[in-house]
């Protein structure tokens, strides 16, 4: 299998690590384009894959190329590739605000298209992606794409119809988790704690309660009920969090990205 990245995202780096280290990909076998010179050299340099400034050489080499730059480059990019794209590539489109509709008005609509959205934790192989594809992928080569994805966490099919909400709740998420961590970290750092060991604490509590909901399957709120003691510090700390409309605060922002992913890019 060859491997094409055009454009070099942290999430980039990290699935070039991951396909790396699983052996399902050897470094020698990708290639990466990015506008970004000098991101380049430093990709090359940590994974030793092939690199190029040439979009048109990415897809002239690959089986499958991974479209990771910013929405709105998308036009930029079918300027230097649609009529070089393959009938037997694959196209996985990674940008959030970009239906395959859209990738396929600008690439092409006999174009294999695969829409996925890991997110961040993928850095640390606990992405969680959201995957969909167009009719024209097969059986076989959506599940060579999902096994790619799996090798830097979970990888989960949706409906197109829920890629704006995978957008919300997982792939912009981890920046909602990681302002809570810090608000809870700068909290304890004010009492006292170093703040290095105020940042363990925090983050090894949102780590250990994510697992408690995956691998005991009882809802949250039965998971937090636990927690709570009657008269108890935690049901104070709740009511003060209640007051200040956390439930509220998370459910507008988690509906508002959801809103911004299906404003397209046009330009």
């Amino acid at each position: 299998m060859k491997l094409g990245f055009i454009g070099c995202s942290n999430i980039t780096k990290a699935m070039m690590r991951s396909f790396i280290s699983h052996g399902v990909v050897e470094a020698r076998d990708i290639i990466a384009s990015d506008l970004d010179k000098y991101n380049l050299l430093k990709v090359k340099e940590a994974y030793g894959v092939r690199t190029t400034e040439s979009r048109q050489e990415v897809v002239n080499s690959c089986d499958i190329i991974i479209l990771a730059e910013r929405s709105q480059h998308y036009f930029g990019v079918a300027r230097d590739i649609r009529k070089i794209i393959r009938e037997d590539q694959l196209l996985i489109s990674t940008a959030p605000n970009m239906p395959i509709s859209a990738v396929e008005e600008r690439f092409g609509d006999d174009v294999k298209i695969v829409r996925a959205k890991p997110n961040t934790p993928a850095i640390v192989g606990e992405s969680m992606t959201g995957i969909c594809h167009n009719d024209l992928v097969t059986h076989e080569e959506f599940n060579e794409v999902c096994k790619l994805m799996r090798c830097f966490g979970v990888v989960e099919e949706v409906p197109e119809s829920l890629m704006d909400v995978v957008i919300a709740v997982s792939s912009s998420s981890p920046a909602y988790v990681f302002m809570f961590i810090e608000a809870m970290a700068d909290a304890a750092s004010a009492d006292g704690m170093p703040r290095a060991q105020a940042y363990e604490f925090a983050a090894q509590a949102v780590l250990g309660s994510a697992k408690m909901i995956l691998e005991t399957g009882k809802h949250p709120g039965e998971l937090k009920d636990m927690v709570c003691s009657p008269g108890g510090t935690t049901l104070e700390a709740i009511r003060v969090l209640e007051a200040h409309g956390l439930r509220g605060s998370v459910f507008e922002a988690v509906k508002a990205c959801a809103a911004h992913c299906k404003k397209v890019v046009d330009k």
